[in-house]
């Protein structure tokens, strides 16, 4: 083993400046969204009291999505995905100035707040193809198995820090305002480091965009069984099983908890994703990935039953844990197969189709969630979902045989 070679096994990932720049850049955006996320839900949930405003919540930031992905995918895969993401992130720092604009002139208007989450929805859907599609070009792709446990890593660090610290600022400041403003200079830190990245994406054909060039990435997930196996069943899992549009409601109502309760819960999953990041990066799945994914998926299901039924905080914040370590299995390892199984050339389409399944299963099960509470309650909306993600599972696992039988993950035996 070479000199290089030993430094970059000692220093891991870390040692290439352009992937610690994208890390600490996605730490604080993150961080910003996840705590402005905090107050959102709360002052939202504070004005009208409706779970199904905190289910419109989500509503808002998904459906820029599904008429923007597609676009959002080509510009990702034609043009220069760094100077996309600043875009981005200049983006980010708008919403999260309007929202502070807001709460300063005293606004109780849940319609306005709704208005700039449809502008961050649109932001959102270009961020995520182009910093996805990105990832792959500032490491050899012999580390880059270790840099998705990184990435999955700092993501999960942002998510138990963000709401945390939201859900702090909240109370201390007993409204909005402070959270808003920390926001907007954790998104600023994020656009600086991006700007500091060297890498820039090679040059590729310019593709015409037509409906042919652009629904590319769609064709390509349907013929790759595994990849639409792996993103549909993340998909449905937490469409159905996920409670987080619902815990302003828990903390306020069936805990009894304030703001600063409701950032423990939100940062309870991202605890529990990043200790299981932290262990696949040092012990990394060797066989049976496809069942282990399978299995930890019911496992989220299960999870999310017993937060249900729980009316403690101690047992909710351990349900919560269990909830983000299962979640990071599943997250983890079709991240490997997307990005795997797909040409360099097609990242940002299929990275596109990656988010909106995403975006559904997140933002559209935020409002799945508040419409089910509005109709049955809180309670059993949680439940019901935990157990429609149990039927998924069974579901998955007969119609897409090829991902229970996936073993190794590595670039030849994922995908075909």
């Amino acid at each position: 083993m070479g000199e290089r070679e030993r430094f970059l096994e000692r220093t891991g990932t870390f040692a290439y400046p352009d992937l610690a720049l994208y890390q600490v850049a996605r730490f604080f955006i993150v961080a910003a969204l996840e705590m402005q996320s905090v107050a959102v839900g709360w002052q939202v949930y504070e004005i009208t009291r409706r779970p199904l405003d905190l289910g419109l919540v989500g509503l808002a930031q998904f459906l820029p999505g599904v008429f923007l992905f597609l676009v959002a995918g080509h510009a990702a895969d034609r043009h220069d995905r760094r100077r996309l993401l600043n875009i981005c992130y200049g983006g980010f720092i708008l919403c999260s100035g309007l929202l502070l604009a807001l709460t300063v002139r005293g606004s109780r208007s849940v319609h306005f707040i709704y208005l700039v989450l449809l502008l961050l929805g649109a932001v959102r859907s270009f961020n995520w193809p182009a910093s996805r599609a990105l990832l792959p070009e500032l490491v050899p792709a012999e580390y880059f198995s270790k840099a998705i446990a990184w990435n999955a890593t700092t993501f999960q660090a942002a998510t138990i820090l963000g709401p945390a610290l939201g859900g702090v600022l909240y109370a201390a400041n007993r409204g909005p305002g402070l959270v808003y403003g920390t926001a907007t200079a954790a998104s600023a830190i994020a656009l600086v480091a991006t700007l500091c990245i060297r890498s820039r994406s090679e040059s590729r054909p310019a593709e015409e965009m037509t409906l042919h060039t652009v629904m590319a990435g769609f064709r390509y997930v349907w013929r790759e069984k595994v990849v639409l196996g792996s993103i549909s069943l993340d998909m449905f899992a937490v469409l159905l099983g996920g409670a987080v549009a619902l815990l302003p409601v828990y903390a306020s109502e069936i805990l009894k908890t304030g703001p600063w309760g409701l950032g423990l819960l939100r940062s309870a999953p991202g605890v529990g994703a990043a200790v299981m990041a932290i262990a696949l990066g040092k012990w990394p799945i060797r066989r049976r990935a496809g069942l282990i994914m399978l299995w930890c998926v019911a496992g989220f299901g299960v999870s999310t039953i017993l937060f249900g039924i729980s009316r403690s905080l101690l047992l909710s914040l351990l349900s919560l844990l269990l909830v983000g370590a299962t979640d990071m299995v599943s997250v983890i390892v079709r991240a490997i197969l997307v990005q795997f199984a797909t040409p360099d050339a097609m990242r940002g389409r299929v990275n596109a189709v990656d988010m909106l399944f995403i975006g559904a299963s997140n933002e559209l099960g935020e409002f799945e969630s508040g419409l089910t509470a509005h109709w049955f309650g809180t309670v059993p909306a949680v439940v019901l979902g935990g157990v429609g993600t149990l039927i998924v599972i069974g579901l998955w696992a007969w119609l897409f045989p090829e991902l229970r039988k996936v073993d190794q993950l590595h670039p030849v035996d994922n995908v075909r």
